[in-house]
C-alpha cells in the first residue's frame, strides 16, 4: 500500500527532533554533525535566537495578508538587498524554482517591452540546474528530470559551461539572455572560471541581452561575499535567490536592474504568499546577520580553512577521494568509490552531507560554523573513509 506521503524521496531512516547551531538531535538521542544544512539553507544553523525570536514575533501578530496589500516587511527587507547589492528592485517569492522562473519572465518581459518581442530564447548551460517545475527542468536540460513529463518547455538552448570558444556561437537572433550559476552545485561544484563569467558579461553587452545569475545556492554569503557574482567582479542585470536568505524558512527573490525591474507592472506576475510578513521578517532577520560587521570575513576565513583540511582528508584517505572543489563554504569532495557509500559511511559516522553529480559528496555548513567544527567533520570524514577501506578488504578476503 502507498504511504500517506508520496513517494517521492528516498529518505533516510532518521528524524530529527531538535537542533542547535550545527548540530541535529535525533529521536534517539544521537547527535549528529550538520554539514548538509538542508542542502545549503539553514545558513544561521539551527535555532538560532535572532531567527528564532524574528519568526515568533511576526507570527504572534500577522503572518499573511497577501499582496493585495503593503507589507512593511517586504519594503524593509527589499531596501536592505537594494542598499547592498547591485540590484535597484526586488520581487519576493517562496523558492528557488520559482526565482528562476521569475527571473525568465523578467528577461522577456524586458525585450519584449524594448521593442525586441522575436528574443525568448534563454542560454543556459551544460551541468546546470535551475529547479525542477516543468520549464526550469527544461532550462536545466538533464534528461534525467524531463523523463516521463511529456514534451520540454520551448525557449531553452544550452552549451558547454566554462567555455568562452563556444559560447557566441549558442548565441542567436532570438536570445534574450543568459542564465548561469557561478558555482553548478548539483552537478558536482563547478566554479565558472574568471574568463568565463567575463566572457559572458561581454557576449551579452555585445549583443544586447540580459545576463542572470543563479545564486539559489551560491548566494546570502555561501562562499564568503554576500552573492557570488562579486568575486568575478561582474555585474549581473537579474538574479535569484533562494535557500539561505529564509535561514529554514521558505523564502526566495529575484533582484534586478531598473532596466529590466520597471517592466514587471501590475497584472503581469504575482505570487500568492511571496514577500508575506512571516517569510521577511525570518529574511530580515537573516540578512542582518550576515551584514555584520565580521561574518563574511567568518564565513571566509573558515571556508578557506576548511578547504585546507578537505585537501588533508584526500591524503589522508586517497583511495576514497582524490581532489577538493569549491569555494567558502560551499565545498565538495570527489569520490573514488560512489558516493551513495561514502554519505552512508560518514552519516554512520554522526556526519550529515549532501550527494552532488559528478560522484561529489556535497559539504555545505551552516555559515556560523567554526573551524573546529570543519575539523572535527574532516576527523569524521577520515573514519568514514576508513571503514569504506576496511569493509572492502573484508569483502576481499572472503572473495578470496
Amino acid at each position: 500500500m502507498i504511504p500517506a506521503l508520496m513517494p517521492n524521496y528516498k529518505r533516510a531512516d532518521l528524524a530529527f527532533e531538535q537542533g542547535e547551531g550545527v548540530w541535529l538531535t535525533a529521536a534517539d538521542g544521537r547527535r549528529y554533525l550538520d554539514f548538509g544544512a538542508g542542502i545549503a539553507v539553514s545558513s544561521l544553523g539551527h535555532a538560532h535566537p535572532g531567527l528564532v525570536h524574528a519568526i515568533a514575533t511576526q507570527a504572534a501578530k500577522v503572518m499573511h495578508v497577501s499582496n493585495l496589500y503593503r507589507v512593511p516587511q517586504a519594503e524593509a527587507l527589499a531596501s536592505l538587498l537594494v542598499n547592498n547589492t547591485f540590484a535597484d528592485s526586488v520581487l519576493f517569492c517562496n523558492s528557488g524554482a520559482e526565482a528562476n522562473e521569475g527571473m525568465v519572465k523578467l528577461i522577456r518581459r524586458a525585450q519584449f517591452k524594448l521593442g525586441h518581442p522575436e528574443r525568448t530564447r534563454i542560454l543556459c548551460f551544460d551541468g546546470a540546474f535551475h529547479g525542477r517545475t516543468l520549464a526550469m527542468i527544461s532550462a536545466t536540460g538533464n534528461p534525467a528530470y524531463q523523463e516521463g513529463f511529456g514534451p520540454v518547455v520551448e525557449g531553452f538552448d544550452h552549451a558547454p559551461f566554462n567555455n568562452t570558444n563556444t559560447l557566441r556561437a549558442a548565441i542567436t537572433p532570438e536570445t534574450a539572455g543568459i542564465i548561469v550559476e557561478p558555482v553548478q552545485g548539483e552537478s558536482g561544484i563547478k566554479p565558472a572560471t574568471q574568463e568565463f563569467m567575463q566572457g559572458l558579461r561581454a557576449a551579452c553587452d555585445e549583443h544586447g541581452l540580459f545576463l542572470g545569475f543563479d545564486e539559489v545556492q551560491t548566494g546570502v554569503g555561501r562562499t564568503g561575499k554576500l552573492f557570488a557574482h562579486e568575486w568575478y567582479g561582474v555585474k549581473p542585470d537579474v538574479i535569484s535567490v533562494a535557500k539561505g536568505i529564509g535561514g529554514g524558512f521558505p523564502l526566495g527573490a529575484v533582484l534586478a536592474t531598473e532596466e529590466l525591474a520597471q517592466f514587471l507592472t501590475p497584472g503581469t506576475h504575482g505570487t500568492t504568499y511571496g514577500g508575506n510578513p512571516l517569510a521577511c521578517a525570518a529574511g530580515m532577520a537573516v540578512l542582518e546577520e550576515i551584514l555584520k560587521p565580521g561574518f563574511l570575513e567568518h564565513v571566509r576565513a573558515v571556508g578557506e580553512a576548511f578547504g585546507a583540511l578537505l585537501d588533508a582528508v584526500t591524503k589522508s584517505a586517497p583511495d576514497v577521494f582524490d581532489s577538493v572543489r569549491g569555494i567558502g563554504l560551499m565545498r565538495g569532495l570527489h569520490c573514488k568509490v560512489p558516493v551513495g557509500e561514502v554519505m552512508a559511511a560518514a552519516t554512520e559516522q554522526g556526519l550529515l552531507s549532501v550527494s552532488a553529480g559528478d560522484n561529489v559528496l556535497r559539504l555545505v555548513p551552516p555559515l556560523i560554523v567554526t573551524e573546529d567544527e570543519c575539523r572535527e567533520a574532516c576527523d569524521r570524514l577520515v573514519r568514514a573513509a576508513d571503514a569504506i577501506c576496511e569493509a572492502k578488504l573484508t569483502t576481499q578476503e572472503k572473495v578470496s
